[in-house]
């Protein structure tokens, strides 16, 4: 990673301190240090006794902070930045970014338990609180709050006045999770082997790419909804047919 920073120098116009870099990043003096001795990012660009960041350093360090707000340890961060290419540029990595954001957007309120019932209309029991978690509604958080998906609310609240087994919300939690899990992997080993490599050949700019991305959000969203509903919709189908044809 060394020998890249080297090669490929930076306009000194693009370059920061590393005053300059935490006032950018929010971010202390000790973890960017902490982060070049694991060599997550190069050591700075030396110029006589000063040390500089470039773009490239500005983008890995941002990437990192988006793999901590996602749960990542700092071992998984390791190994995703790995991964990247060492010829990566700036806009090749904040890319990565791009594909880490949350693909469908929510509208989340944080709330007290008394928020809470308040909106059930009742107080709300701990397996009602647990089947508001398993249906992806509410979370609990350090402070013993309830962050809460507001365009879902509505809908687990009349699940939970029709008696909808908690079980059932975290059986059901379980096979989205794994399915969901599995077919992420899938998709976006689809779109490392046939999406980006032919952008890039094409000679594509990474804008282009993340907007390819962004454009893709919706659309995926969309067509798993549609390919979940036809599917439902099938085997209700087969189940009434054999019901039908029994002896």
């Amino acid at each position: 990673m060394g020998n890249v920073m080297e090669e490929t120098v930076p306009a000194a116009k693009d370059l920061l301190t590393l005053e300059e870099l935490t006032q950018r990043l929010a971010m202390s003096v000790r973890n960017i240090r902490f982060y070049t001795t694991k060599g997550l990012v190069p050591p700075p660009i030396r110029r006589g006794r000063s040390g500089y960041y470039s773009p490239d350093h500005v983008a890995r360090l941002e990437l990192v902070q988006d793999l901590q707000g996602h749960g990542f340890t700092l071992s998984a961060i390791e190994k995703y930045l790995a991964a990247i290419p060492e010829g990566a540029t700036p806009e090749d990595i904040a890319l990565h970014r791009t594909m880490l954001a949350p693909w469908q957007a929510d509208t989340t309120v944080e709330m007290t338990l008394a928020e809470l019932s308040s909106r059930a209309g009742r107080e709300l029991s701990d397996d009602d609180l647990a089947t508001l978690a398993a249906l992806g509604i509410s979370a609990r958080t350090k402070k013993g709050r309830f962050e809460v998906s507001l365009t879902q609310l509505s809908v687990g609240l009349g699940l939970l006045d029709l008696g909808f087994p908690t079980e059932a919300a975290v059986a059901s939690a379980e096979v989205y999770a794994a399915h969901g899990r599995q077919l992420a992997e899938e998709l976006n080993e689809l779109f490392r082997t046939m999406v980006w490599p032919a952008y890039k050949e094409a000679g594509a700019s990474a804008e282009t790419i993340r907007e390819v991305v962004e454009r893709l959000k919706p659309l995926s969203i969309a067509s798993l909804v549609a390919a979940y509903e036809s599917a439902m919709d099938e085997t209700r189908r087969e189940r009434i047919a054999a019901r039908t044809n029994r002896p």
